[in-house]
């Protein structure tokens, strides 16, 4: 009768589905023409025979049933304090291991968890509580991240041979020895590194990327061989340190060099011979003053590209530019004047930023732009520019003037701008009265047009035909007539929030000739404002347009 009842049992149940591990109490009752289903940790999902996914299920203890086939595991985003070695211990194909944001500790995490996992090559334990980095990983590994822990000590042979560490978000004093010498991406930022002991770098020799930033780093926590061994360096991350100089000895190889948020109060041009490859200096929200960029300070950087200096206290465009220079971004400064030949070094600038500055129209040559042929983009948004300068780049496609003094719009200054497409003046003092006939007429390829927070009482006539987007929010509009979109077929959204509409402000008329307007912006008015679309288009801006 027990054996009866057992029988039944088992066909009731069928086989074991762990592979492998058929139960030996039963004899083996032939070949099954389906394959066994694979074994999978309860709650987790097994998409693969190798994948392992317990993501994010407010685990506690480490998932049991984990198949010994197992080559990518992912535990992150649970309440795990410790690894149990045994169950590690099984898994010695791992490649994969993600144990990112859970609650282990050094002591949850012990050496001999790694014993088994010979060919372990990416472990990810960022965002626990680690104080002490793993004495032994295994020497497969190619990534490890330890991120956001409170790490306040290496072993020396902790990393062995891997070409990507981050050991970022923690609470190391300096920067560790006997990092690998196979290492090609360093992350150490947001630290308390104060210093890099003399010859800590000596052996990185294949390091490409190295970010140092949001540490408290000093002139004499670094000296002349801190980075001269690096010949491969390309990317270095010093910002939000406290450096009151560019370091010396910087490698040829490196291409972007950020130094922004430090104390730097000149730029030596002796500090930069060595980092001749330089494309990308970033030296914004420094204390750079009237002599930070003395004349020639950049000249060894022949092949820079840009130059963000914004948030300093320069008080001119810096003289001797590299002539390559594509990209000078200079807002946030005290720049009072544009002369001629102020800009006349870099012909092949495609972007300049001076918005926030001090420029007054009085101030600015007629010809300060009449060498950059190449330039694209102005912005001198936020000065005190009573007109709009004269003297263009006629190949400009963005031009911003917004939060400035304007009071009037003539035809001059914007002639020959037959490829702009963006054109912002918003926030000045313009009136309708003041916008003299013929302004947009060679603004044939202009698409935005920003006139938001302004005087205007009604739609400015005769606007440009290619027009598709119009910002006319925040002005004294109270009145729009049958014809005021007659010269702007291709309009898509219109913006008019904020005015002095009434309910039967807008003429039934005034969008018939639009078809392609599909966003109308009429909120903050003082009625709720009736509207006529030629389609079912949505009267509050969205995203897109169908």
């Amino acid at each position: 009768m027990r054996l009866s009842l057992l029988l039944l049992l088992l066909l009731l149940l069928g086989p074991p589905t762990t592979p492998g591990m058929e139960d030996p109490a039963f004899p083996h009752m032939g070949e099954s023409s389906q394959p066994l289903p694979r074994a999978c940790p309860p709650r987790c999902s097994c998409p693969r025979a190798d994948t392992v996914d317990c993501d994010g299920l407010d685990l506690w203890l480490f998932p049991h049933n984990i198949t010994r086939e197992a080559q990518h595991l992912s535990l992150q985003n649970n309440q795990l304090q410790e690894l149990p070695y045994n169950e590690l211990s099984r898994l010695s194909g791992l490649r994969t291991l993600n144990l990112h944001n859970n609650l282990i500790s050094s002591e949850g995490l012990p050496d001999e968890a790694f014993e088994s996992l010979s060919q372990l090559q990416h472990f990810y334990v960022a965002h626990n509580k680690l104080s002490v980095a793993p004495q032994f990983l295994p020497r497969s590994l190619r990534v490890a991240d330890l991120a956001a822990n409170q790490v306040t000590e290496i072993f020396p042979l902790t990393f062995g041979e891997k070409p990507a560490l981050s050991l970022s978000n923690n609470r190391l004093s300096y920067l560790p020895p006997s990092l690998p010498p196979s290492l090609e991406r360093l992350h150490l930022q947001n630290n308390l590194i104060s210093k890099v002991p003399r010859g800590a770098l000596s052996r990185q020799t294949h390091l490409r990327e190295l970010y140092l930033q949001h540490n408290q780093l000093t002139d004499s926590g670094l000296d002349a061989t801190t980075f001269s061994k690096l010949h491969r360096l390309e990317y270095l991350d010093l910002s939000h340190n406290q450096l009151a100089a560019v370091p010396a000895g910087l490698p040829r190889t490196l291409t972007v060099l950020h130094l922004g948020r430090n104390r730097i109060q000149q730029v030596e041009a002796a500090r930069l011979r060595g980092a001749r490859g330089l494309r990308y200096l970033l030296l914004q929200h420094n204390q750079l003053g009237a002599a930070g960029l003395p004349a020639g300070a950049l000249r060894p950087l022949r092949g820079l590209h840009t130059l963000h200096v914004y948030g300093n206290r320069l008080e001119r465009v810096p003289l001797v530019l590299p002539r390559r220079l594509r990209s000078l971004v200079l807002p946030h400064n005290r720049v009072a004047a544009l002369g001629a030949r102020d800009l006349a070094a870099t012909p092949r600038l495609a972007e300049l930023n001076l918005a926030y500055n001090h420029l007054v129209s009085a101030r600015v040559h007629h010809r300060a732009f009449r060498r950059l042929r190449a330039l694209r983009s102005l912005d001198l948004a936020g000065n005190q520019l009573t007109r709009v300068p004269s003297g263009l780049p006629t190949g400009l496609h963005t031009l911003r003037l917004q939060r400035n003094q304007l009071r009037a719009l003539e035809p001059e200054p914007l002639a020959g701008l037959d490829q702009l497409r963006e054109l912002s003046l918003a926030h000045n003092r313009l009136r309708v009265g003041d916008i003299e006939p013929g302004t947009w007429h060679e603004l044939q390829a202009l698409q935005v047009l920003d006139l938001s927070h302004n005087q205007l009482s009604f739609v400015p006539p005769d606007l440009p035909e290619a027009l598709e987007e119009l910002h006319l929010q925040s002005n004294r509009i109270s009145h729009v007539g049958p014809e005021a979109f007659l010269s702007t077929p291709s309009l898509r959204a219109l913006f008019l929030r904020a005015n002095r509409l009434h309910m039967t402000s807008i003429a039934p008329e005034a969008f018939l000739g639009l078809p392609h307007l599909c966003v109308v912006d009429t909120t903050g008015n003082p009625e709720q404002v009736l509207i006529q679309l030629p389609s079912a288009a949505p009267r509050q801006p969205r995203a897109g347009c169908p």
